[in-house]
């Protein structure tokens, strides 16, 4: 299934708009991670899509949004493509932390995305970094190799979606990918 074609940049800059507007206006990059996994989670669940249309790798500390990371390590100035336009929505006040520069244009989340992105910040904002590492260390994880990206078939049955609905989700993510 490849559902690196998914990605929809302006929507996920959007979400984690709102995840650093609803954490104070300031997080780090752990926890805003943490938080689009749980919020895509559910809403590819739920829904049956995920809201950032990003791949989830299996690293050190959890499920980490490919794109999303290259759009911070840009933003940070250390990645393999320059930061762009992407510099007036985001910067570092260290390594990890990041701030906002604009608001979320919510025009771009659909209620349900919305419904989801709150879920995962009410469970993930009083989360100490272990807590949410732990947390996500889930079967998803478990079933994949260190650095390597986590199926989204693992991902739905983490939540005990049925084999049936879990087959029907990867069929479905996979026409949109031909259609794309």
């Amino acid at each position: 299934m490849n559902t690196k074609i998914l990605f929809d940049k302006d929507v996920t800059l959007n979400a984690v708009l709102y995840i650093l507007e609803h954490m104070n206006g300031i997080s780090n990059m752990h926890k805003i991670f943490k938080t689009l996994y749980l919020a895509d989670q559910k809403h590819l669940s739920k829904y049956g899509r995920t809201i950032t249309g990003d791949v989830y790798i299996a690293m050190e500390y959890g499920p980490v949004p490919s794109r999303t990371d290259d759009i911070f390590k840009a933003v940070r100035g250390d990645s393999y493509f320059p930061a762009g336009e992407l510099k007036d929505y985001f910067e570092f006040i260290n390594r990890y932390t990041v701030k906002p520069l604009k608001h979320s244009n919510i025009d771009y989340l659909s209620e349900t995305d919305i419904e989801c992105l709150n879920d995962a910040i009410d469970f993930c904002k009083d989360k100490t970094f272990g807590e949410l590492t732990d947390y996500t260390h889930d079967f998803a994880y478990r079933n994949t190799a260190r650095d390597r990206e986590m199926s989204f078939k693992d991902i739905l049955r983490e939540v005990n979606d049925s084999e049936d609905y879990v087959n029907y989700i990867a069929s479905k993510m996979d026409l949109e990918c031909s259609v794309r």
